[in-house]
């Protein structure tokens, strides 16, 4: 496995953890009413620690992959030199550090007391995604124009976590409606899951395509370069993902109340948008490291 590679897996495992963090537990924690929350807080804790664990473990290796791909291959990913020189000396570097930082606190953070863990988790990851914006194509400009870029990328991002990250607790919210203690706490949390998303996916909407601008100056229409051929294609599976969520939103959650096969169907539909989500997240890990002019 080559340096980059490796370091594309690296994007792909870490941003998917921190997403799925961010989106679930800002959702549980301002959106779900607060005994239905906890609860499904609990139920999610076996993922959680497995998902912090990852990111930590990430964010380990990272450091000497990222080594390799600026130094000579795998002999300069352990050289202390090569860690000292890219840690002092460039953007990457710095990145890192924020991470390391920060996934040590999501770390610290598991040893919480229940109730300030969801609050916690939610600051720290968003904090760890905000992060993402200190390396890749945000540091291509310079001067305001980058400080704009970057501030667009953590509204991206964030507004992106928001919605996907949130779909497995919604999976397990849905999963207690017919439940007759829950149920009705379970019906408040999907309508403002519904409500909320249009917010997230307007946000995701303008930051795309202001990324679009700032980046390679309009949409991705040249298809002989991989970067917009990859980036197209994640436009497209956004989409289908923003027209999944307008019916669960408008065509099943009305019928919740009267209909069974509706929150089946409902149940289907967010179990769609996870796998979709999954493949998003794998593209802009890969097409984050292209190019997105001819070299």
């Amino acid at each position: 496995m080559t340096p980059d590679t490796a370091n594309i897996g690296c994007r792909f495992v870490f941003d998917g953890a921190v997403l799925f963090l961010w989106g679930s537990a800002a959702y549980l924690w301002l959106l779900v009413p607060e005994g239905l929350s906890g609860c499904i807080w609990v139920k999610l804790r076996a993922v959680r620690v497995a998902v912090v664990a990852l990111a930590v473990l990430v964010t380990l290796v990272l450091l000497p992959v990222r080594c390799a791909m600026l130094g000579n291959g795998w002999a300069d990913g352990l050289d202390g030199d090569v860690m000292t020189s890219v840690l002092t000396g460039t953007s990457v570097g710095t990145a890192w550090a924020w991470q390391a930082v920060f996934a040590a606190l999501l770390l610290a953070v598991t040893l919480l007391p229940l109730r300030q863990q969801v609050a916690a988790t939610a600051v720290v990851s968003a904090l760890l995604l905000c992060g993402l914006s200190l390396t890749g194509h945000a540091s291509m400009n310079d001067g305001w124009l980058r400080v704009l870029h970057r501030a667009n990328d953590m509204v991206h991002v964030l507004s992106g976590g928001a919605w996907v990250g949130a779909l497995i607790p919604v999976a397990l919210v849905l999963s207690r409606l017919g439940d007759s203690a829950a149920g009705a706490d379970a019906l408040t949390a999907l309508i403002r899951f519904s409500t909320a998303g249009h917010v997230a996916v307007a946000l995701v909407i303008l930051s795309g395509v202001a990324n679009s601008l700032l980046i390679i100056g309009g949409l991705p229409l040249d298809w002989s370069l991989p970067y917009q051929r990859l980036l197209s294609l994640k436009i497209a599976l956004a989409l289908l993902m923003m027209l999944i969520a307008v019916f669960n939103r408008y065509g099943l959650v009305p019928r919740m109340g009267r209909s069974h096969a509706a929150g089946k169907a409902l149940a289907a539909g967010t179990v769609g948008e996870m796998v979709i989500a999954i493949v998003v997240v794998a593209l802009v890990a890969w097409f984050g490291t292209l190019e997105p002019f001819p070299g």
